[in-house]
């Protein structure tokens, strides 16, 4: 129950999102209409080239390809989904604790100024509630049937949901211990570290193998004062970069699947016909309830628990076992 409303300033972002999208989803379904009279080989030539103008669209770092940054990207830059730690962490505690604790919380972390587990995970529980709301009613609004134009929304659910999905990430990170993340935007570029950390909880929200392990020796790091520069070394090199690389890997299969089935089914009624939103809410709280449940089994967040993890070690100069 943040306070904050994420839907009010979409539009503008997301109408040239939509706009970019549509004009190519568009061309592609005429192109393919008038291709059908022909051979079955110039109807996969069009389809093709049509493809390659929607991954131009969403191809937000440039790599060529759909991939799991084009979509933090995309998410980052939706209004709205960067959290300041200091004004989630007060907005979230002022009703429940003394300024003190919640100074200390903000200073320190909420474990360290007596914030107890089992409070955090209350304050989480209604924090993955919230988002899930918002989810619903993206999923509602572009799932209604429209016809070939809804086509154009397929790129625009998608990247709102993964808005949502990192704006409830970086809500639980805080509330279990991690400090302020890193998500301005510095000539149009989002630095290695804040996506590879954001791909790395991704990972434990889907269950990519590894990823829950890198994430909880992150944790153990923190807390025992590893600093921060040797922490963004060890996400880009060493043991937990070819995890990192390994769920980026992962979530780009899915998502380009996600997008050209979706799109199939929306823009060719030929192939599917008609459905709703390529992706709904419906995953969402299983998805938040597994970072959760990583997050509340560190040292960073629970200081009385058994240091875990040994597989993955990140030493106090930063080294990576």
């Amino acid at each position: 129950m943040s306070g904050d409303n994420p839907k009010k300033n979409t539009g503008n972002f997301f109408d040239g999102l939509l706009k970019n999208t549509g004009d190519a989803f568009n061309s592609l379904t005429k192109q393919v209409g008038n291709a059908l009279g022909d051979s079955a080989g110039k109807v996969n030539e069009v389809i093709t080239h049509g493809k390659d103008a929607v991954v131009n669209v969403i191809d937000a770092n440039g790599s060529g390809e759909i991939d799991v940054e084009d979509f933090i990207i995309l998410g980052l830059r939706m209004p709205g989904v960067a959290i300041n730690r200091e004004i989630f962490l007060r907005a979230e505690l002022q009703t429940k604790f003394s300024k003190d604790i919640i100074d200390k919380a903000i200073e320190t972390t909420p474990a360290l100024a007596g914030i107890t587990i089992e409070q955090v995970n209350g304050i989480a529980d209604s924090v993955i509630s919230y988002e899930r709301n918002c989810v619903s009613g993206i999923s509602a609004a572009l799932g209604m049937p429209g016809g070939v134009a809804m086509a154009a929304t397929i790129p625009a659910d998608i990247a709102q949901y993964y808005g949502y999905t990192l704006r409830a990430m970086q809500k639980l990170l805080y509330l279990y211990g991690f400090p302020q993340i890193d998500v301005s935007e510095d000539k149009q570029m989002f630095d290695s570290e804040t996506l590879n950390m954001m791909t790395l909880c991704l990972g434990v929200m889907y269950g990519v193998a590894g990823a829950n392990k890198a994430l909880i020796a992150i944790a153990n790091a923190l807390a025992k004062g590893v600093e921060k520069q040797l922490l963004n070394a060890a996400l880009t090199k060493g043991t937990i970069y070819p995890i990192v690389k390994n769920v980026a890997k992962w979530f780009g299969q899915k998502m380009t699947k996600q997008v050209f089935a979706g799109f199939f089914k929306k823009a060719i009624p030929v192939v599917g016909g008609l459905v709703g939103g390529t992706v709904t809410f419906l995953s969402f709280k299983p998805c938040c309830d597994k970072l959760k449940e990583s997050l509340q089994h560190t040292i960073l967040s629970n200081p009385s628990e058994k240091e875990q993890n040994d597989e993955i070690i990140i030493d106090e100069n930063g080294r990576v076992e």
